[in-house]
């Protein structure tokens, strides 16, 4: 990750950003053992939204009304949802153990509380 501390965006200061990029790395690993068939179905919707999160987190940020604000944290916490679905799915389907599912879902746990968080912070 990038150290300059004279080039830091606001964003990359958010922990729970920190932690949806942690999560991107985890999905990328997660999907790299999924079956060659899921290439365009499951391993790009979850690569997708994982990347959704930190995105919409960055360019939430710099949004200057709240509302907009609040809309771009939506979208983030939704597409937390998103994977935690096809998590499950790829769990019951049996493309992933039980072992990484618990892991990756225990890292969304953490990142949903963050938004959430984040989110009840903004109303006050």
């Amino acid at each position: 990750m990038f150290k300059s501390k004279k080039c830091i965006y606001s964003f990359e200061k958010l922990e729970v950003w920190k932690e949806s990029i942690k999560l991107v790395e985890m999905i990328y690993v997660l999907t790299n053992n999924l079956p060659e068939n899921e290439k365009f179905g499951l391993v790009s919707q979850l690569r997708r939204a994982t990347i959704s999160i930190s995105s919409n987190l960055a360019e939430g940020t710099y949004r200057s009304a709240d509302k907009d604000k609040a809309h771009y944290r939506t979208i983030a916490y939704s597409s937390t949802m998103e994977i935690l679905n096809q998590l499950i799915i790829s769990k019951e389907l049996k493309f992933i153990n039980e072992k990484s599912y618990l892991e990756t879902r225990e890292h969304i746990y953490k990142i949903s509380n963050m938004l959430n968080a984040l989110r009840k912070s903004q109303l006050k």
